[in-house]
This record gives C-alpha cells, sequence and structure tokens, in this order.
C-alpha cells in the first residue's frame, strides 16, 4: 500500500477515490466550472487537490473513457505528468473534441484519473549503433505492424 500525502484547497474538495474496489485510477474532480466550446474548446480545469508523490514514483493525468465516448471530451496532454517534486494545484487540460456541441464541465464533475506508479531512475549512456542489438521489429516505427 503506497500512502501518498494530500492537501485539500477548500472543504467542497473531495479525497480522489477509485470508482470501484481494484479500479488503477482515483478520479479528479472539477473545483470550478467551464464552458468548452466545440471543435477544439479547451480549458485548464483545476482540481483543489496538492500530492506529494513519492520519490521514486510519477503520477499520470489519463481520460475517462465515458467523457469520450458520450461527449468526445478528454484530456489533450495525456498522459499529463505529475514529477514526485511539484507542490503546485493538480490540474486537468481538456479538450472538447465534438464537432457540434459545447460541453459544460461543471464543479464535482469526474473529470479524469490519476494513476500513481513507480518509475526508475534512468541514467542514458550514448553507444554505438550497434550495441542498441537486433530486434525482430528494428527500425520499424509507426504503421510497421501493418494496416488495421
Amino acid at each position: 500500500m503506497l500512502h501518498v500525502p494530500v492537501v485539500l484547497v477548500d472543504a467542497t474538495v473531495e479525497v480522489p477515490r477509485p470508482a470501484r474496489p481494484g479500479d488503477a485510477g482515483l478520479d479528479l474532480r472539477a473545483r470550478t466550472g467551464a464552458v468548452l466550446a466545440p471543435a477544439g474548446g479547451r480549458a485548464l480545469i483545476p482540481t483543489g487537490l496538492l500530492v506529494a508523490i513519492p520519490e521514486g514514483h510519477a503520477g499520470y493525468v489519463l481520460p475517462r473513457s465515458g467523457l469520450a465516448l458520450h461527449h468526445g471530451v478528454t484530456c489533450l496532454n495525456a498522459p499529463g505528468l505529475i514529477d514526485a517534486g511539484y507542490r503546485g494545484e493538480v490540474g486537468v487540460v481538456l479538450v472538447n473534441l465534438d464537432p457540434t456541441e459545447a460541453f459544460e464541465v461543471e464543479v464535482g464533475d469526474r473529470i479524469a484519473q490519476l494513476v500513481i506508479a513507480p518509475v526508475p531512475e534512468v541514467v542514458l549512456e550514448v553507444v554505438s549503433v550497434e550495441a542498441l542489438g537486433e530486434t525482430d521489429r528494428g527500425a520499424g516505427g509507426f504503421g510497421h505492424s501493418g494496416a488495421r
């Protein structure tokens, strides 16, 4: 069990919790409302949450599938990355991809999910291309595995 200290910026903010036992994501809620215009309207929505993610971990802000499916609303920079050293308010950049309908965010709406996961400390080492070794995929990138 990983214990993560949180501060709620005011009495209206709820502690994020998973929707169901065993869910990986903690539901983030809107602290303020906003209207996202159709066809790309976006806004930074504050959550009212400050977190102290432990060293060796990171927080990832991820979209909610229901908002994407039913309204065309998603997180613009998904996944949003929260580093262990960050102590400001967690915000979510939402974008409305619906071509014709505006989307209203209301205070308390579940707008994203927060997943906290371990991350290794990484040191990059410059080597020759041969030292990378060969794989079946090689340098095949986007679309390399075939269409659909």
